[in-house]
């Protein structure tokens, strides 16, 4: 008997067209898998029974009528960073509770006319600031794989749905990592589009230079068609691309053959690398070799600057973005203060988390007069330079692989008091970030019965090159995303 809540997007899609089972047994099966394991995995910070009741109703007569879209009956998950018209979207974030937005954003908008349900809102770190879910302001996520561990983040709640069976695909969004990362410490695929690919109407900002939104599934061919769902111009955001969503999916499914394949010497040696994350890569990377990759050599001279410039950029932009929640507009409000300054402080103090407020604190200091030039102004200047390390490297090779984190998952709270340690999580991931290129994580193995990545990265626009790599290597291994079982 077929578990309705281990299918890909494409099984399940095969078996609603041919009538074997109605969106509606679809949304049942896993929101009964929800209410068995989710108080183990606690990947959901709320539901959503008004939506996807009226969403499997009108999927099922769409299937019926022979007018079904390409997500028509999929169950997904999404972000708490991703608007959706009057349902209570936070930010993982106290200070916005009971914020529910008056539109929808339009990654998710387009996905609904596709036909997807929406099952509900999943947990990540506060305004996506964290690489473990830990940072929440409600509770932590843990991984299905072990759930003394962490999934990931910022987007672990959607990562660890995916991996639990308790969605078919979620969205996320990766600022420094936080697609990637999750996915690979989940075991699932979870796939970073280039810079303005995606539109970001409708996402709640942290950093607007890095922000991209993507998607969490159980295969390359998933991600590939909800990418190409997301995608394309959106007259709402001024900095999305005119190119067409369907070009990510050009010639992606012809294998690597005659493709060069760059090993950069910073990723590969990173310091910290976990043997048996070594171990999966090396075997990754033989594996592509054998479907007649060439592997190549290349270098990325400016890494050791990137998690430095990251983290100037990225919290001077958190800072500007966060500045609108004071309290006056919507969210938390601590009237009961005598003045208007006292009031923005108390609500901003009790609101924001640990994190955030860290965050805000560093970001506001490298942005402040005489200190400018010296913080800000020198990471972007390094920023420049990783990029240009990047293009460097693509004119020797069609894309870059390498591990997406230097560890499996780690124990949950062996990191919350080492911000710095933290931080490390995304020494792979952050770069391709800085420089705008699309990237994706695929699972490549096991290292002490917990998940590996395989991150691929490509140049701008390239995602038709990631998904192919990613493809020819999940076809060739036999490595697939399963739903991890624990209960």
């Amino acid at each position: 008997m077929i578990d309705l809540t281990e299918l890909t997007i494409k099984d399940a899609a095969r078996l609603l067209r041919l009538g074997s089972v109605s969106a509606a047994d679809l949304v049942t099966a896993h929101v009964e898998r929800i209410e068995r394991l989710d108080r183990h995995v606690k990947a959901f910070l709320r539901f959503t029974p008004e939506l996807w009741e009226r969403q499997a109703e009108e999927a099922d007569r769409k299937l019926r009528a022979g007018d079904a879209g390409p997500l028509t009956g999929i169950p997904m998950a999404v972000k708490d960073v991703l608007c959706v018209r009057g349902v209570e979207t936070t930010a993982g974030s106290q200070i916005l509770r009971g914020f529910k937005p008056p539109y929808t954003g339009t990654a998710v908008s387009r996905l609904f006319e596709a036909g997807a349900l929406m099952l509900g809102v999943t947990n990540c770190d506060e305004f996506a600031l964290g690489s473990s879910t830990e940072n929440s302001g409600y509770f932590p996520t843990h991984n299905p794989w072990d759930v003394d561990r962490v999934p990931g983040g910022s987007s672990g709640g959607s990562a660890a749905a995916v991996a639990a069976g308790e969605a078919i695909f979620a969205l996320g969004t990766d600022t420094g990592g936080s697609i990637r990362q999750p996915a690979a410490l989940c075991g699932v695929v979870g796939m970073k589009p280039t810079y303005g690919r995606v539109s970001r109407y409708g996402l709640i900002a942290f950093a607007s230079s890095l922000d991209q939104i993507g998607p969490f599934t159980r295969s390359v061919d998933d991600a590939a068609l909800v990418l190409s769902v997301m995608a394309g111009n959106d007259p709402l955001d001024a900095t999305s691309s005119e190119r067409s969503g369907g070009e990510v999916l050009n010639n992606y499914g012809a294998g690597v053959k005659g493709m060069r394949l760059g090993v950069p010497r910073e990723y590969y040696d990173v310091q910290g690398i976990e043997p048996g994350v070594k171990a999966a890569i090396d075997q990754a990377i033989k594996v592509l070799r054998d479907q007649g990759a060439e592997i190549v050599d290349v270098s990325l001279p400016h890494t050791d600057y990137g998690l430095a410039a990251y983290y100037i950029i990225a919290p001077a932009e958190c800072s500007s973005n966060l500045a609108r929640f004071d309290g006056v507009r919507y969210g938390m409000s601590e009237v009961d203060a005598p003045n208007i300054t006292e009031a923005y402080m108390r609500t901003r103090r009790k609101g924001f988390g640990a994190e955030v407020r860290r965050r805000v604190m560093l970001g506001t200091y490298a942005l402040s007069s005489g200190y400018y030039d010296a913080y800000y102004l020198k990471a972007q200047k390094v920023r420049t330079l990783i990029k240009r390390d990047f293009d460097q490297a693509f004119e020797r090779c069609d894309a870059v692989i390498s591990a997406t984190s230097p560890t499996v998952a780690f124990p949950l709270g062996a990191k919350t008091q080492d911000p710095l340690s933290m931080y490390l999580c995304d020494v792979l991931t952050l770069g391709g970030n800085l420089a705008g290129l699309p990237g994706i994580s695929v699972p490549c193995g096991m290292s002490e019965g917990l998940p590996v990545g395989l991150q691929v990265l490509g140049p701008q626009w390239g995602e038709n090159l990631v998904l192919r790599v990613a493809r020819a290597y999940e076809q060739a291994s036999g490595v697939k995303a399963e739903v991890a079982s624990f209960a």
